[in-house]
């Protein structure tokens, strides 16, 4: 199995989802210029790399059969809708925010908090842009739905995601860096993924 990496260049930037990560329903002048102001600091550390592979799957009721593994889990199923093959990926922005969020933390928590906020949009923002690249409208993450957590272990075993992009998973199943996604993506039209999760309660929620 041949396991490709990327490296994007940084991808738009949408300020209005910044301030939704942030909790902020509207921004006022102050709000706007720490958002700037940070999101300048945040150019300077975050890098967009991206490895991935292509895999065949059958599915079979509630099971996807990935060949040299196999996931159970109704919504995937649902997800791949009928696809026979899949693009498993892990994607970072690097550590180098974790260390910029950390130092903040201690100084300044209202800088923190809005890197947070941008780190998250930085990651959706690159999975958005590799699944435009890929022809992959979906994409499904673990704890998504009933797609278990421990679902990790097999991404990484398999994507090797420590050797190419430097993102490591412990034993908790914490990502490190921390903004960082994995996924199984598949070919459609593209689609609103809060809608497959049943964390109704999640403050990231999008709008449905």
């Amino acid at each position: 199995m041949t396991i490709f990496t990327k490296t994007y260049k940084e991808p738009p930037i949408c300020e209005k989802e910044i301030l939704r990560y942030a909790g902020c329903k509207e921004a006022s002048d102050d709000v706007t210029e720490l958002m700037h102001s940070c999101i300048d600091e945040a150019r300077l550390c975050l890098s967009y790399k991206v490895c991935y592979c292509e895999l065949s799957v059958k599915v079979e009721e509630d099971e996807c059969d990935f060949g040299n593994f196999s996931v159970a889990s109704g919504d995937l199923v649902k997800c791949l809708a009928g696809s026979n093959r899949v693009v498993l990926f892990g994607a970072t922005v690097g550590s180098s925010l974790d260390r910029l969020i950390a130092k903040y933390s201690r100084i300044s928590p209202s800088r923190a908090l809005m890197l947070q906020a941008i780190g998250a949009e930085r990651i959706e923002a690159l999975c958005d842009a590799f699944c435009k690249e890929s022809g992959c409208g979906v994409r499904f993450s673990p704890g998504y739905g009933d797609l278990s957590l421990q679902v990790q272990k097999k991404i990484f075993d398999i994507l090797n995601c420590e050797k190419h992009i430097g993102l490591t998973l412990n034993d908790s199943l914490v990502m490190s860096p921390s903004k960082s996604v994995t996924a199984f993506a598949v070919s459609g039209k593209a689609k609103n993924k809060c809608k497959s999760c049943k964390k109704t309660d999640c403050a990231y929620r999008g709008a449905l």
